[in-house]
Order: structure tokens, then sequence, then C-alpha cells
């Protein structure tokens, strides 16, 4: 470390580094331009590619994946009034506008860009490292400006060589002629002297027309000033230069934690946090520290340390014995044979007690550690590790060991073991409650409690204590070895752990409080705080993360006590494995910038929704289908105080929530530091997801980020669908309605024409029973009256009997053709075929004709109404008696044909034929049957016979 008049000493550094590198997804380890964008991002330029950081994670850009980047060396950034991000690459110059990359092939030949200002009237103007200047004008780049402004050209010479560095509030810093100054307003405010640092300055024409020459300094690599309105000044190969509130210089280096001395580029955040990038060894965040350590003490482990009325500070160091460090001065004490201190106590008589590992109990007598008068007795039933010291109100000394308990009252001890009721575990932790119970922790076997010199076991939900305390608002709270922090009070028991409540620790190696209402946790993973109030709104079920900010991620020291403490200075001291710190609370400013909030990541069943990884946030809104199965949405808050890999930083809560459903109805969900929520199969609904982040201290910016998310409805639940669903609904209803109505509209016409039919039926069987029967009865009586006139005449009498015989045989037939007719189970084609032949040749046979019947191997059971069958009939029976009668023949052939939907009955003869019957014979019988055929739609046909006679033909529909 080179040294500085006036620097301050490099113990008293009040800085502290961080580092990212490529281990942390850098893309390159040299950094050569930074710059926050408006969003709140940090942009970092490298060797080998862009880089967006969220203070958490880093996202590349290189020419593979962004298309129009000129080249992957960066080695300019500017964000303009209007938001657009200006990229100076070794092979031109490019600009980010809403995600598109827009480059400018021709700024090639100018070189590569090393300053840019924006004037009063948007206009751009860059200075490259060849000297040229080229201006961005009314959305043109102008490699030749036909006029460049006196006052610009300066600008661009004295600030690109870093002779003038810009401030707030009117502050222009001049790094010229070897010295520092301070101009407000054009007026020296403040020379602050020679620069602290290596000269290496030489002398330019002055630019834009001035006369005369300019010195510089080639050793400054870069300059900025600080959130408090100092300068920062990075020097080559040395590191930075930082001046401090009262004039001295504060040198940080690669020994005091800078990753190179080589710094390329700074840059302030919104946060005063300072931002280096170096060459070769990453981004440096450096912080203002607030922890100190106590000059001169050990950088060994500190495990307890306790404060006289002085206020010198007595400290056990593990394997190093006690030192007692009063106003820098420090002095080291030995104790025993192997100096294993482990803890140390001052009561309130300014007696120092110490326990070790090994040796059991001494107190501090005449100028050394002795052990006390009855650590014999206190080895044989306390034992020889002694692990917590502690005072009660009365002032009453107790010592907690390996197996038990010890109290000094000032005059005599008094023991408790397992005959008073402790375990056989070590006692390691000691608290008393406002009500004067003493608590007692033990390492295996939980909490105990001595009330009224009794001790009797607490069920507490966990059994491994470390540290006890008892605060002064009646709560108990229980450090843990693996199991996090437990809350008691007014009986009720809560557990706050890494899992369950988002503590940032689950081993605890002790605890203290403070007058602000925060608990301080010793812990592994270094010094925490957590506010109170968030773990008594944890403990109550109002909120399922704890607010905890975590300031050293040095491992704190654990089995101990007493382990911090308040100094009456008010300072805090906290024991770790590299010494003891301190801290000043006033220090500890709150971070209340509420941290942006971004989306910046949106996947449906695994697949990324944005297509253009530049535009960081998500402004879209995104609509799901209604067979997506998974929603993630990821996010980022952009702030940069949190210590780096620490488990407590920021923190986020999000809802999803229907649109119109009102903002006291939505529940948040506290999700720590994860940085997704995850949504399986959403129901179809229009919702807002809306997600809230917290700082390092707690400060939520409530607003956050939110997106619109729509889920259609399946199809059947589409307005369109539903819309022609009830249309075919209502048109299905109304041709319900019709069909019903028209069904019962038809079976009032069918039992309306079956009526007519049964009428109509009625009255031929009436006209039937009229024609045959009444005549046959009326022609047998009158050939009874004949008989009676002739009964002297037995020839006559004969003739008159056989008349009478053969009407009777003929009534006989027709009441068997009316029963059949009358009979429904004969409403068939097999029926009326097997009844029609019968009749045939039973008729044929009689009259002396020949007869040949011709049927269907096997006929279907094909329905046919009773009035087909009746009318069908009397037509067949018709041309049979027209065959006996008229046609004279001796031969007679009946066939039944089936074609699709019909049947044919036909009738031929071999008798005289058509031709030869006269039209009075037929003219009656013919029109009979050709009325009948048409009654039931059928054809009547009579033509000539293929072998003579004639031939009848009946051709009758029927339904299959």
């Amino acid at each position: 470390m080179l040294a500085v008049a006036g620097a301050a000493a490099a113990g008293d550094l009040p800085y502290i580094v961080d580092v990212w590198g490529t281990a942390d997804h850098l893309p390159q380890s040299s950094v050569i331009a930074i710059t926050q964008t408006r969003d709140g991002y940090l942009w970092l330029g490298t060797l080998n590619g862009l880089a967006r950081f969220d203070g958490s994670s880093l996202t590349a850009f290189n020419v593979n994946n962004t298309p129009g980047l000129p080249s992957d060396v960066i080695v300019f950034l500017l964000e303009d009034s209007r938001t657009n991000l200006w990229v100076g690459t070794d092979n031109g110059l490019c600009v980010i506008q809403n995600g598109v990359v827009k480059s400018f092939p021709d700024t090639s030949m100018v070189g590569a860009v090393n300053f840019a200002l924006e004037d009063g009237g948007g206009n751009i103007w860059f200075s490259t490292k060849t000297g040229k200047i080229i201006c961005w004008r009314e959305g043109r780049m102008q490699l030749q400006p036909a006029e460049i402004p006196p006052q610009v050209s300066q600008q661009l010479f004295y600030r690109s060589l870093h002779i003038l560095v810009s401030g707030k509030g009117g502050i222009v810093w001049q790094l010229q002629d070897g010295r520092v100054r301070k101009f407000r307003d054009g007026r020296l405010e403040k020379d602050f002297g020679p620069r602290p640092w290596p000269d290496a300055s030489v002398v330019a024409t002055a630019p834009g027309g001035q006369s005369g020459y300019v010195s510089f300094d080639l050793n400054i690599t870069a300059a900025c000033e600080d959130a408090a309105g100092n300068l920062v000044v990075a020097i080559k190969d040395a590191g930075v230069f930082w001046l401090q509130p009262d004039g001295s210089w504060c040198h940080i280096s690669k020994g005091d934690g800078l990753s190179h001395n080589l710094v390329l580029c700074l840059s302030l955040d919104r946060d005063g946090n300072l931002w280096a990038g170096t060459d070769g060894g990453g981004l440096d965040r450096i912080k203002q520290k607030v922890f100190f350590a106590p000059a001169g003490l050990s950088g060994e482990t500190a495990q307890s340390v306790a404060q006289d009325a002085n206020g010198g500070l007595w400290v056990a160091f593990n394997s190093r014995g006690l030192t007692y460090w009063l106003t820098n001065s420090v002095t080291d004490f030995g104790i025993g044979a192997s100096s294993n201190a482990w803890t140390v106590l001052v009561d309130r008589r300014q007696q120092v007690w110490a326990g070790t590992r090994g040796e059991g109990l001494f107190y501090y007598t005449a100028g050394s550690y002795q052990p006390v008068p009855a650590v014999e007795s206190i080895k044989n039933k306390v034992g020889q590790n002694i692990f917590a010291l502690f005072e009660d109100h009365a002032g009453n000394v107790w010592a907690g060991g390996e197996n038990g308990l010890c109290c000094f009252n000032g005059t005599n001890w008094n023991f408790f073991t397992t005959r008073e009721g402790l375990p056989a575990s070590a006692v390691r932790a000691l608290a008393e409650d406002p009500q004067g119970n003493l608590w007692i922790g033990t390492g295996r076997d939980g909490l105990f409690q001595l009330r009224g010199g009794i001790i009797s076991p607490v069920h507490a939900p966990v059994n491994d204590i470390a540290c006890l305390l008892a605060d002064r608002e009646g709560v108990l709270w229980a450090g843990t070895a693996g199991h996090g922090l437990v809350r008691y009070q007014n009986d009720v028991w809560k557990i706050c752990s890494t899992l369950d409540g988002g503590l940032a620790t689950d081993s605890i190696g002790y605890l203290m409080d403070d007058d602000a209402g925060n608990l301080w946790i010793g812990a592994y993973e270094g010094l925490i705080r957590v506010e109170k109030k968030s773990l008594a709104e944890f403990a109550a079920g109002a909120v399922r993360t704890v607010s905890c900010r975590t300031f050293l991620t040095r491992e704190c020291s654990a089995g101990a006590q007493p382990a911090a403490i308040r100094a009456h200075d008010g300072n805090f001291y906290f024991p770790t494995i590299t010494g003891l710190v301190a801290v000043n609370p006033a220090d500890l400013k709150r971070n209340t910038n509420p941290p942006p909030v971004v989306i910046e990541s949106v996947r449906v069943d695994g697949v990324e929704q944005k297509t253009n990884a530049l535009n960081a946030a998500w402004n879209s809104a995104i609509t799901l289908r209604p067979d997506n199965e998974q929603l993630d949405i990821q996010f980022a808050c952009l702030s940069f105080s949190a210590p780096k890999n620490s488990a407590a930083g920021v923190r986020f809560k999000y809802r999803l929530a229907e649109r119109d459903q009102p903002a006291r109805d939505r529940g948040w969900t506290d999700i720590g530091s994860e940085r997704v929520a995850h949504f399986p199969r959403l129901q179809p609904g229009n919702y807002t997801f809306q997600v809230a982040a917290c700082n390092e201290d707690g400060v939520w910016n409530e607003t956050g980020a939110s997106l619109a998310v729509t889920v259609e409805p399946p199809f059947w639940r589409q307005p369109s669908f539903i819309v022609a669903s009830v249309l075919v609904l209502l048109g299905a209803l109304a041709g319900t309605i019709y069909l019903i109505s028209t069904a019962k509209l038809k079976r009032q016409l069918r039992v309306h024409r079956q009526k007519e039919l049964l009428e109509k039926e009625r009255a031929r069987i009436a006209r039937d029973l009229h024609d045959q029967l009444g005549a046959n009865l009326t022609q047998v009586a009158l050939l009874g009256e004949l008989a009676e006139a002739d009964k002297h005449l037995p020839l006559e009498i004969e003739q008159h009997a056989q008349q009478i015989t053969e009407t009777a045989r003929d009534t006989t037939r027709s009441l068997d053709e009316i029963v059949w007719a009358l009979n429904s189970s004969n409403d068939t084609l097999e029926s009326l075929a097997n009844y029609a032949c019968k009749y045939a040749q039973d008729y044929f046979a009689l009259a002396g004709v020949s007869y040949r019947a011709e049927l269907p191997t096997r006929l279907p059971p094909t329905p046919i109404l009773p009035e087909v069958r009746h009318n069908v009939f009397l037509a067949f029976k018709e041309a049979v008696n027209n065959v006996v009668k008229h046609a004279q023949a001796t031969e007679a052939h009946v066939k039944l044909e089936l074609e699709p939907g019909r049947f044919i009955l036909s009738v031929s003869d071999n008798g005289r034929g058509v031709g030869d019957l006269s039209a009075k014979q037929l003219r009656n019988g013919l029109k009979n049957m050709r009325k009948r055929l048409a009654e039931v739609q059928g054809t009547f046909e009579i033509s000539a016979g293929a072998n003579g006679g004639t031939e009848v033909r009946l051709t009758v529909p029927v339904k299959s």
C-alpha cells in the first residue's frame, strides 16, 4: 500500500470491498465501462460482451445472442435523456432502443469512443481515442459535423482526460497542474492541495480555439463524485484514492481488498455504492465500512467480551487467553496452564470472572487470573469446561458447565446438578426474566427453569439450546444449534427458521437486543439483525417471513456466554472467528430507497415467452390457452447494497387476483428471497399479477411490478360458443316443441284416421255381411220357400236342396274370409300369400282347373295393413273367379314376386285371352279390381299371357 501523507491507516480504512468475477457469470474479468440506467440496472462493458446486473445475477449479451452488436469488446456506455443506451465498441458505435440494437458501421473508422455528452438540444457528442468528434443529431449520425461549438469541444477534451469531473449542485472538480481544486458555479470553493498519487502529467494544446497549453495526468483512469460530495479518483496501477470529509485521502488498493490495482472505470449507484471496473480483477463494489476492529486487538477467534466500569474491554480468545483493551492500550493475560479462555464476565463489584476449556473457573486478582477458591468443588460438580457466566439482578454470579450449574452469592457457592433436577448434559445458556426466574438452556436436553429454589423442566419445542435472552418486554428468546430461533411469550412457542420464517440461519451462536427494537444474531452465516416487530408478526401468523439483514458475512463465534455486549459509549461489540468487531449503531444508516422491481421472465409450460432479452422488464400482458399447465413468473429487485452471497437481502411478496377483485381482498404471498412465482393450471379468467420487494432494511416498494394475465376458457366456455350453444339450445327447444306438437298432432291424426279406418272397416264388414251373407241367406230362404211350394215334386225339391247346400257352402267361405280379414294376426305378407294360394287351390279344384303356385322360398315378415290385405285379396279372388267363369281355362298359374318396396301377385291362365272376352263380362269386375288396387296405392294390370290366355298383375307397395 502506498504511503500517502494524511492518508488513513490501513486498519482504519472506512470501506469494504466485494468482488464479482467470471465465477459469478461476468462475461470477462476486465470491466471497461459501467453505467446505471434509469430502470435501476447496472450495465457493464467487458472484453467479452455486455452484461446487465440486477444486484444478484448477471445476464450476458454478445454478438452471438444480440443481433446488431458490432463487437464483443465494449469500451463505452452512456444512457441519454431518452433512455437509449449507447454502446461503444472497438468496431463502432451502436444504440439500444427499446431492446433493439441499431448499429452505425461507419463509426468504426473514427476509432473507439472514450467520452460523450448531451447538449440542451438533445444532440449527443462523442469523442474518440483518435481525437475525432462525431454527433448524433435529428436521428442521424454525423461523422464530420459541419460546426462543433467550442464549448462542446472543450468539455469533451477536459472530461475525457479527467481534467474536469462533474459533481452535484454545480460542483466541478479540477485535476490539473498537480493539484485538486473544487469549483462551485465557476468559482473556486476549496483547494485541496497537491494530488496524493504519483504524477504522470503531460502537456497538450488547449482545445476549442483556446490559446496556450493544458497539462493532464496520464495516471488518472477514472474519476467521479460520491454520494456525500467527495471526490474519488482511480489511478493507474495504484487503486483508488478517496477524498475524506476532513480533507485527507483514503487509499484503497489490492492489499486492502481491491481485486486489482488497475481500475478502468468508476460509477456511483443510487444507493451510494461505488462500483469499480478493474483490468482483470472483475467488478468491485466499494461500500462504506461501519464495523471496525478496536486497534491492537488480535485477529484470532474471539469468544466472549465484557466491559468494566472504566470502559476497558476484556476479550476471551480461544487458545490465547484474555486481552484487556483500554483506549488502544492492549494487555494480554494468560490463564491456567493452556490459556484456553472461553468466557469472561465483569460483575457489578467489578470482579472479573473467566471460564476455560479444561481448567474450570478463574477470577482476576492481584494482576493475574487465579482459580476460584472453590475450584475443586466446581470441577467435581460443574465440570472443567465452563461455557456460560451470568449475573442476575440480585448480584449472584452463575457459572454453567459440562455437568451442572453453580452460583456465588458473594460469600458461598451453591451447586445444582442432576440431584437438583438438572439433566446430565452441559449448561450452555442462562437468562433471567422480569419475574426473577432463572432459565437454564442445555445442549441436549432442552430448557429448564429455576423458580423458588426448585428446578423443573420446560416443555419447549427444541432441545439443542445454544443461547438465551430474556428481554424487557417479557419475551424469552432461545437460539439453537440447528433449529433456528425460538420465541416464547404468554405460554406460546414459535420457531423461526430458514425453512419456516425466512431466517438467514438455523445455527445461532449468541443473541443481543438493542433499544431500537432489534434482535442481533451471531451465526456461522455472519451477523444478522432481525426486527422484533417482524418476529412478533410472524409468531402471530400475520407474515410468512421475517425482516432481517446480514451485516457481516464473516463467521461469528459460538458456544460462549456472554458473547456480544452493548458498551457504555453505545457501541456494540461482537466476537467473530477473525477477532472482535464493533459498530456505532448511529452509523447504521437505514436504506430508505424503495428498490425498483421488474418482471424479467415469463414461462408457460417451461417455454420462455419473451423474445427480446435486452428488454429486461416484461411490459406486455400474457394470455394462456386452456391446455396450458404451468405459469412461471421471474422477477428481480434492483438493490445493490446487500452483502454478496448473503441469504438475507431483498425479499419478495406477490399476489394474483382477478382484476375486478377489490385490492383489500387480495392477499400477499411472502416468498422471502425466492425470485420466481409458480402457478399450476389457472382457472379461466382475467387476473393481475403483482410483485413487491423490500431492500435489505425492510423498506418495501409496494407498487412493485404488475402483469396482466388472461386465461382463455375452453371452447365450451367461450362467448361465441355459449351464444351458439344458446342458439342451438333454443333451436333444439323449438324443434323439440315442434316435434312434440307435430307428434301430438300426428297422434291425433292417427287416432282420427284409426277411427276413420275403424268406421270404414265397420262399414266394409257391414257391407260384406250385407252383400254376401245377407244375399246368401236371402237366397236360402227363397229356396226353402220354393222347396215348400214344390214339396209334391221330388225332382224340384232335390234341385232346391242342392242349391241350398251350395249357397250354405258359399256363405261359409264368405264368413271365413270375413273372419280372416278381421284377425290382426294375419296382417303380414306371408299370411296373405298363404290364404290367397289356399283359396285358389280350393276354388280351382272344385272347378276342375289344373293349378300351380310359385312363391319365394322364404317370405320376409313384412307387415301389411288390414285394408291393404283385404283389398288385395278381393282383387285376387276376382281374378281367380274370372279364370273359372270367363276364361274357360284348364290351367292356372299363381305367382308371388318380391321387389324392393313392393310385391307383385299375378294370376295367369291358358283360357280364351283378353281379346275374346266381352266388355260387358269384364267391365264391372275389372273396374272393381282397379279401384281396390288404387285404394292401397297399387296398380292393376291385365294383359295377354305368355302362352295365350290372360295374365292379371296386382302390384302393391309395402314398407320394408
